[in-house]
């Protein structure tokens, strides 16, 4: 059975950092593959990191250079470090997995989601 649980969300200023954690159970990361999306109020789901296989990470282009998607193995866990924070970064985000060889910016790829993580950032 898989489970995602994110921590790690909360209120921030801008210019500010967090690190969002997500616990993995219940997958080899060989065979999936993790991102993480947002959501903020009134819109669609948004792909901000994502692992791919054989190459480097993806990264939305807005979040290019802030944001960190990393992992540890050895603890069954991946981290997304967000730096200087915006109040647009404000927005639920979602620890997500894929089976390997689907394609990573497809949403309906993503078929196992953790319960989100609110991530609020002032102005």
């Amino acid at each position: 059975q898989v489970q995602l649980v994110e921590s790690g969300g909360g209120l921030v200023q801008a210019g500010g950092s967090l690190r969002l954690s997500c616990a993995v159970s219940g997958v080899t990361f060989g065979n999936y593959h993790i991102g993480w999306f947002r959501q903020a109020p009134g819109k669609e789901h948004e792909l901000v990191a994502a692992f791919r296989w054989s190459e480097s990470s993806f990264y939305a282009d807005s979040v290019m250079g802030r944001f960190t998607i990393a992992e540890d193995n050895a603890k069954n866990t991946v981290y997304l470090q967000m730096n200087s924070l915006k109040p647009e970064d404000t927005a639920v985000y979602y620890c997500t997995a894929r089976v390997h060889g689907s394609y990573y910016r497809a949403r309906s790829s993503y078929n196992y989601w953790g319960q989100g993580t609110q991530v609020t950032v002032s102005s």
